[in-house]
């Protein structure tokens, strides 16, 4: 029940939210940030659309696309700074409910975690504890490709200060494959983006993504 390829519209639907050999290989990554002036983080700006938000892998190429997330609910904090590029980074363990064997690789950058053992808000929590300045929910589901899942708190009263995203089980997997077949620790990507500033014709989703 998606809509047509352009409306960038996808549908939510509620769930319960339960549910350094490297350096040597991989230098640190510069991340390159730009401050938001008023005009720019204003909602019809297109860096968020409604409830969505959009981020674009720029590196491995084969997944060079604008994916839509949707920002947690009512928990979590809201991008104040705009990163042209930042590390996409997997945590280990892919649940991120606990300690990260590789959360030395998500301070300072975004993580991508998955779905399942406990609640979005514990995952948030684990990723802002290892010093990552967002993290993104990819839904456990791999082959859902257009239904988003509303993030909500627990019951727990905890907060988290970190932006949370939803992203779609089709396209978390996807990112996760094409590092592996890559032999990359992470994706480079720029969020948010400002879809309205993009021609159609260069807006380039996810072909496996309905629309």
């Amino acid at each position: 029940l998606g809509c047509r390829k352009g409306q960038l519209k996808p549908q939510l639907i509620p769930a319960l939210t339960h549910s350094s050999n490297l350096w040597q290989k991989f230098p640190p990554f510069h991340i390159t940030q730009s401050l938001w002036t008023k005009e720019t983080s204003h909602l019809s700006s297109g860096l968020r659309i409604h409830d969505y938000l959009y981020f674009q892998v720029l590196s491995p190429g084969d997944i060079r696309y604008i994916f839509t997330a949707t920002p947690a609910k009512d928990f979590g904090g809201i991008f104040h700074t705009r990163y042209e590029q930042i590390h996409l980074v997997p945590a280990e363990p892919s649940e991120a409910c606990g300690e990260l064997s590789n959360g030395f690789f998500i301070q300072d950058q975004i993580a991508l975690v998955e779905r399942g053992g406990c609640s979005f808000l514990s995952k948030t929590r684990v990723v802002q504890e290892h010093g990552g300045r967002a993290v993104i929910i990819s839904d456990n589901a791999v082959d859902n490709d257009s239904f988003y899942v509303e993030m909500i708190q627990d019951s727990t009263q905890r907060t988290a200060d970190i932006p949370a995203l939803f992203l779609l089980g089709r396209d978390g997997y996807m990112i996760r494959r094409s590092l592996e077949q890559h032999g990359l620790p992470w994706a480079i990507i720029s969020i948010p983006v400002n879809v309205t500033s993009i021609p159609t014709f260069e807006l380039l989703q996810p072909p496996w993504t309905f629309w």
